[in-house]
């Protein structure tokens, strides 16, 4: 029996609504980001032994010491990034499983995901297929180090923390563009830069806690 046929009875539209019930609770107001959320299957994003708990508000492992981020902190990032403005042509750094690609890719129609483990990366090409969503472009690279040769992008995200602002990202940022990362090694906070002509303007947000940024490839 296939994933999907086997979460028939897990992923009811109600149990969608239920988590979508909960995202508003907790404050999330764009309805073009719930709906995205909505639309993306996540049971199959997760291990299959973890399926029944994909629509809990839980960040979830992945293997490779990674973790497939929770519902809320994809779509307060995401709502935060698209206030009052399109995406535009996005770089997320820190693909995963695909999971925060599929909804980005609901939101914008030019996406591009990196990922520096390559089995994770593997994982999400198989996972985005599988939904059939195409207009995701994945690569095995070096997050800290963006993807130049896509350059510029008007938005940025990260799925990882950085200890410092990597300064390649904001080479590729485009004039008016945004870039939404996690900051920090101990205490964590979300951190957004707007890029402007008369330079670079960052805002400090909430508290976060997300794996660690890490250089290299795997």
């Amino acid at each position: 029996m296939s994933r999907v046929a086997s979460g028939v009875g897990m992923t009811s539209q109600r149990t969608r609504n239920r988590m979508i019930e909960r995202l508003r609770e907790q404050g999330i107001r764009n309805e073009r980001v719930l709906s995205a959320i909505a639309g993306v299957p996540r049971h199959l994003f997760v291990e299959e032994a973890l399926a029944s708990r994909a629509y809990e508000d839980t960040a979830l492992p992945l293997g490779f010491s990674q973790t497939i981020s929770q519902p809320y902190i994809v779509a307060k990032m995401i709502e935060l990034l698209l206030n009052g403005r399109e995406l535009g042509k996005t770089l997320e750094i820190g693909a995963g499983c695909g999971y925060q690609s599929a909804v980005l890719a609901h939101l914008t129609k030019d996406v591009y995901a990196v990922e520096r483990i390559e089995p994770l990366l593997a994982k999400a090409k198989l996972n985005l297929r599988a939904i059939q969503q195409f207009n995701v472009r994945l690569k095995y690279a070096d997050g800290q180090l963006g993807l130049p040769e896509a350059a510029p992008f008007d938005t940025i995200i990260l799925a990882a923390a950085a200890s410092s602002i990597p300064q390649a990202l904001l080479q590729q940022l485009a004039l008016g563009g945004k870039m939404l990362l996690p900051l920090g090694t101990g205490e964590q906070k979300l951190l957004l830069i707007e890029r402007q002509a008369e330079g670079f303007i960052e805002t400090r947000l909430e508290g976060v806690r997300f794996v660690p940024l890490l250089s290299g490839l795997e």
